[in-house]
């Protein structure tokens, strides 16, 4: 009998939690190859410790020190403990081919399409960090906002990153002209996925960062996305989460 994996993800305030794009990839990609997995929420503040604690494998900073991240996952089947969302998606693939998230041998032109959809994003990264610190804990979101604080300029302070006025204009229109890109590649493919009528792990990495959106913005913030391009986004994430059984 298959024992369920164990899945990291991290705690939030808000209703179920998820709300990372990174760790939503491969609960995901889980329900959607039906793998049996449990979640174990880590507080964001507890992530280093956490995850050195259980062995993860650690990230590299510019400056040479670790860094503990999730999405981890422990496959008790195995015995692997994979760290990364791209890396837990390509184990899975070698590991439970069943029901394909890599079809075709795609797995180096989605690599690649991963690194260019978070280029569309980031951006727009300064308004999207504020509201992710608004759905941690106290505790957490200081931590956040002391690490992420290390991503833009160290002489902005954080509540001065994307205020609302022209600042926050900015960020709207930068994020809206990555998602009219975005939109020009869906309209290359002749079906409802980056891949025509297969469905990849590319949908999926478009999807997690649309659930987070929907997840940590206010209701009008993401109406308002929700109403760009003919109204594709919502479309895409309800036909991602459907796909996966996550409805």
């Amino acid at each position: 009998m298959m024992l369920p994996l164990i899945l990291y993800d991290i705690l939030s305030k808000l209703p179920g939690n998820n709300w990372s794009p990174n760790t939503a990839k491969p609960r995901f990609a889980l329900s959607y190859k039906d793998l049996p997995f449990v979640t174990v929420w880590v507080e964001y503040s507890d992530i280093h410790s956490t995850m050195k604690a259980i062995g993860a494998k650690p990230n590299k900073r510019p400056d040479g020190s670790d860094v503990y991240t999730v999405p981890v996952l422990s496959d008790p089947n195995t015995g692997s403990l994979i760290s990364d969302s791209l890396e837990i998606a390509s184990y899975l693939e070698k590991t439970y081919p069943e029901k394909p998230i890599f079809p075709n041998n795609s797995e180096p032109l989605i690599r690649a399409f991963d690194s260019a959809y978070m280029g569309l994003i980031f951006p727009a990264m300064k308004f999207i960090a504020i509201r992710c610190a608004e759905v941690l804990s106290p505790a957490s979101a200081k931590f956040f906002i002391r690490v992420r604080s290390a991503d833009f300029p160290p002489e902005i302070p954080w509540d001065e990153l994307s205020p609302e006025g022209p600042k926050r204009d900015a960020d709207w229109e930068l994020l809206e002209k990555g998602y009219n890109t975005a939109y020009k590649w869906y309209q290359k493919s002749d079906g409802k996925w980056i891949m025509g009528e297969t469905f990849s792990y590319a949908d999926i990495i478009v999807a997690c960062w649309l659930l987070m959106l929907k997840r940590i913005l206010k209701d009008d913030e993401w109406a308002r996305i929700s109403s760009w391009n003919g109204g594709k986004w919502a479309q895409v994430l309800a036909d991602v989460e459907k796909e996966c059984k996550l409805t």
